[in-house]
């Protein structure tokens, strides 16, 4: 599962080889550390505490899934299940509803000027919303399962190494002090941003509470 994936295939092929090992399906998030690790070329290879880091790579991903999509379906090999919370492959049903004509979401991302011209307040909504999904919000209030991949999300984004020895709730808050120092309006920084801060902050003390 270490391999890298063949440089000369596009995004779209690359993710197809990762579903497929996947049956079960993966969260967005999962996906793209997947891509990374396995040295895809076609997203940038940075942490993505940067907003517009963030926002390409989403744009990217998102863009190679609709346009996997339709050519699964057009080949009557798969119907594929588009959400940032789950990306999986399914079995191909003729008759079944399949691609939709007006899918406003496809239409977007498979629209590159959406990438060059979406707008900064845009990207910060992108954000929130990224976090949002990451800190649980799609659970019930009694449903207390976190998946690791909120943990692993809630660390790129405080720059902090999972598997560091010294790494504790003390070096955890430390490290949110500095971020909500850096990011707070008062000093020039984002509401959003703040708030994304605060989310990753409330998913890493359920883990090291």
């Amino acid at each position: 599962m270490n391999d890298d994936l063949e440089p000369e295939m596009d995004l779209a092929e690359q993710i197809f080889v990762l579903l497929r090992e996947q049956p079960e399906g993966c969260s967005e998030y999962q996906l793209i550390q997947q891509l990374k690790a396995r040295h895809s070329t076609h997203i940038p290879n940075l942490p993505l505490l940067d907003k517009l880091v963030l926002f390409r790579t989403h744009f990217l991903v998102f863009n190679a899934l609709y346009q996997l999509r339709d050519q699964l379906w057009g080949e009557s090999l798969y119907s594929l299940q588009i959400s940032p919370l789950n990306v999986q492959l399914q079995p191909y049903v003729p008759g079944a509803s399949g691609v939709a004509e007006n899918d406003p979401l496809r239409d977007y991302y498979l629209d590159m000027s959406n990438l060059r011209d979406t707008d900064e307040q845009e990207v910060e909504r992108l954000l929130a919303s990224f976090w949002s999904r990451m800190r649980g919000d799609h659970l019930s209030e009694r449903n207390e399962t976190w998946d690791p991949e909120q943990k692993r999300a809630a660390l790129e984004l405080f720059e902090l190494d999972q598997e560091a020895s010294s790494l504790s709730l003390h070096t955890i808050k430390r490290r949110y002090r500095q971020l909500v120092s850096i990011h707070h309006p008062d000093r020039g920084g984002s509401t959003t941003r703040l708030q994304s801060i605060n989310l990753a902050m409330e998913i890493l003390q359920r883990y090291y509470r």
